[in-house]
């Protein structure tokens, strides 16, 4: 269960620093490739990873008339995704179909879903780029999803842009991308990331006032922990 204190120090800190503290730790694949903010300016998304899955389309099972199944996959998942959860979706990375529509990101959005990401694209870009969701996408996709994938599983493991995306793990959002964080390492991720962003405020505040980033940016002079230790007082950092 992601803490709330978690999310929030989340919400406070950048991808690509999250990043930097998962290479830390010897992840190095934590970033979903090919996904971009269809609203750069939504704001960042926090959540647990709640996942759908779909596969290569089979004609004779995949006719237009599944979707009247309230069971469908889909259509289960949209309704079932818990609130301030992040709605992960496998595409196969293929934005040829429509992972989801307009409709659908409206029903997470009105449910409490924290955001929408997906490998493959969205039909209605626009409109879901207008609503207060942050969503994610690879480019926008034909106006079906009848004809090349079928949903078939919710809240499995999945991949997601060269990610593996477990039900549970932490999933950020911000004007860069989506990094998935492992849920038993969330806490301390959070932490230390807090951390770093102070220190690296600082460092840029610094790099504007002309300063070199030599013994800086690392801080490998003993100066650049006392001028971190006084900036830190006085910003109540």
């Amino acid at each position: 269960m992601l803490k709330p204190e978690t999310r929030d120090r989340l919400k406070s800190v950048s991808t690509a620093t999250i990043c930097t503290a998962l290479f830390k730790r010897g992840l190095r694949n934590q970033f979903v490739q090919d996904v971009q903010p269809l609203n750069p300016d939504a704001g960042t998304m926090v959540g647990e990873a709640y996942t759908l899955r779909y596969i290569p389309a089979r004609e004779d099972l995949n006719p237009i008339s599944v979707f009247r199944d309230r069971g469908h996959p889909q259509r289960k998942a949209v309704e079932e995704c818990p609130e301030g959860a992040v709605f992960v979706i496998d595409s196969r990375k293929n934005p040829r179909a429509a992972s989801a529509g307009s409709i659908l990101v409206s029903r997470l959005m009105k449910r409490g879903v924290a955001g929408i990401v997906t490998d493959g694209g969205f039909r209605d870009s626009g409109e879901i780029a207008k609503l207060d969701i942050p969503s994610y996408h690879n480019r926008p996709s034909a106006p079906t999803n009848l004809t090349l994938h079928q949903a078939i599983d919710i809240n499995v493991p999945i991949g997601c842009g060269d990610v593996a995306v477990f039900p549970g793990d932490v999933v950020v959002g911000d004007c860069d991308g989506v990094v998935i964080i492992p849920a038993a390492i969330a806490d301390e991720i959070a932490e230390e990331t807090v951390e770093m962003t102070a220190f690296e405020d600082f460092v840029t505040e610094e790099v504007l006032k002309g300063r070199s980033i030599l013994g800086l940016y690392p801080a490998t002079d003993d100066r650049t922990q006392e001028d971190f230790a006084a900036w830190r007082a006085s910003a109540n950092r």
